[in-house]
């Protein structure tokens, strides 16, 4: 893998991008469990209690996606092509939304104070850190017209 150009270092990203979406299901899959969702969503209407489950679902579904199609269109996104461009700016949107709700809407207080929680949880943001700007990148990159 040639990292000493600009394409070398987007197709080393894109695998990194691709594959790790499959490492935030290890994360994602603990969170009924570590934040004591039996007990939590018992206390609310079921209907509430459903629409976590159903969104929960729903995000994870969709990062497996993103991992999947970051792989398959490992080409077409470094070559340019116009659904992978578009594939990457719905990705981009994404994760600008995720890590904005992680900065101006979850208070520090909210998340679980023991250590190595807290420490899963500046790993976890700055993955995601890490996503939004590969894909942004990305999209600047061929904007540009340097690819």
């Amino acid at each position: 893998m040639d990292l000493t150009s600009a394409r070398g270092i987007f197709d080393a990203a894109l695998w990194l991008a691709g594959w790790g979406h499959f490492t935030l299901l290890l994360a994602g899959g603990q969170l009924p469990y570590r934040l004591g969702w039996k007990e939590e969503l018992a206390r609310v209407r079921p209907m509430t209690r459903k629409l976590v489950w159903v969104y929960w679902v729903f995000i994870l579904t969709t990062v497996v996606g993103f991992g999947v199609l970051t792989l398959v269109l490992h080409d077409e996104l470094l070559r340019g092509d116009r659904a992978a461009l578009a594939l990457a700016t719905f990705m981009t949107l994404f994760w600008v939304i995720r890590l904005g709700a992680d900065f101006l809407y979850f208070d520090h207080a909210d998340w679980p104070s023991e250590k190595w929680l807290l420490l899963c949880h500046v790993l976890l943001t700055s993955f995601f850190v890490f996503l939004l700007s590969t894909y942004t990148s990305l999209l600047l990159w061929h904007a540009w017209g340097t690819a």
